[in-house]
């Protein structure tokens, strides 16, 4: 985990008058030890593969802690769960797209984006703060093989898929 985000997530929790935890720590080293969203369940099965004595409410506590921290964010991604993403901080600017067959998703920036974001902002009156757009799309591999690899190891992960309607 980057140094900084445990030194702005302890200069956070003595604002807040709270102490350091060893349950919060093993959240925070398992969020940050990948770049991957997750859901509150699926962040609780990787504790609990890890042998950590961590409670379900622990994790949201911390999960709320990390978020008000703005180390986090809460990103909707169409599939009615709350999914979290540890990747604001190096990209604030950034975008998903959501296949709505296998679930996968793919983050990605573009710059013509960030001058479209900019030019209607300002037309607006507004100066752009952060940016976050989510694209659905089918699976172009799906629609021409009939057959996705991404869907096959959801499935086979037992991997939530989207509950989107086409």
């Amino acid at each position: 985990m980057d140094a900084g985000i445990r030194e702005r997530l302890d200069t956070f929790i003595q604002k807040k008058g709270l102490r350091q935890t060893a349950q919060r720590d093993e959240i925070v080293d398992i969020i940050f030890s990948s770049d991957e969203h997750f859901t509150p369940d699926e962040l609780f099965d990787r504790l609990r593969a890890s042998r950590s004595k961590s409670s379900r409410a622990t994790v949201y506590r911390t999960l709320a802690l990390l978020v008000e921290a703005d180390l986090i964010h809460e990103i909707e991604l169409g599939d009615g769960q709350t999914t979290y993403d540890p990747n604001f901080l190096d990209h604030p600017n950034h975008n998903h797209l959501v296949c709505v067959d296998c679930g996968k998703v793919v983050e990605f920036e573009d710059n013509h984006l960030d001058l479209l974001n900019d030019c209607v902002t300002r037309r607006l009156g507004y100066r752009a703060v952060r940016q976050s757009l989510r694209i659905e799309a089918t699976c172009e591999r799906l629609r021409n093989d009939g057959n996705c690899p991404d869907l096959i190891q959801a499935r086979i992960k037992g991997k939530r898929l989207p509950n989107l309607k086409k």
